[in-house]
């Protein structure tokens, strides 16, 4: 007898809205200031309920942590090792400017995780990210001992498009508040970025 059986739509879009309202204050609040109420309240169910599909705060929070490793991890396992390297690289830095674009408040929580020493997933990044950037790392050396790119550092290389990407979602207040009125951040972001990593990366 299968102990685990198909949920029903109902139960999948109970825990869809439940996972997308902890997201919202998980990315607000953090998750030391977000409550299993503030999060029923926002998906509009009782804390009974709730507790029904997430047996407590943290396993809400790990389980959207999970599958956002794994949106994060997507733009960087497309890098195509038999790819031209400069347009790979910056077809790279365009992938995580959309992922800013399209998801800000992942992207805030990821942050907030991380600066609180990443409680909650250091064993996914002492695992599951840093296998990945090793091995893309690997393939960004192979191209610089091919004389495709410049010599740079590769780990230093993906950790400065982190930086420069996920700045426009984690700081997009601030982003605003000092372009002020008119401007479209990431698009003058992906124009700005493809130049700079152009001559940064030209050998």
């Amino acid at each position: 007898m299968n102990a685990n059986p198909p949920r029903t739509r109902i139960q999948k879009k109970n825990r869809s809205t439940i996972l997308d309202a902890a997201l919202e204050v998980f990315s607000r609040h953090g998750f030391r200031g977000a409550t299993l109420d503030q999060i029923a309240g926002e998906a509009g169910l009782s804390k009974p309920n709730l507790l029904y599909y997430f047996p407590s705060k943290e396993a809400i929070f790990i389980t959207l942590l999970s599958g956002l490793m794994e949106t994060w991890l997507d733009p960087l396992r497309e890098l195509d090792p038999s790819g031209e390297p400069i347009e790979e690289l910056l077809a790279y830095v365009r992938r995580k400017l959309q992922l800013s674009r399209d998801f800000p408040r992942e992207s805030r929580l990821f942050a907030n995780e991380i600066v609180q020493g990443a409680p909650r997933m250091e064993h996914l990044l002492a695992t599951d990210l840093k296998s990945l950037v090793d091995e893309k790392a690997g393939v960004i050396r192979g191209w610089i001992a091919e004389g495709q790119i410049a010599d740079v550092d590769p780990h230093h290389l993906i950790f400065s498009v982190w930086a420069l990407t996920q700045h426009y979602a984690d700081f997009d207040v601030q982003v605003r508040a000092v372009l002020g009125p008119g401007h479209d951040p990431l698009a003058e972001a992906e124009t700005f970025l493809d130049t700079l990593f152009r001559r940064l990366l030209a050998p």
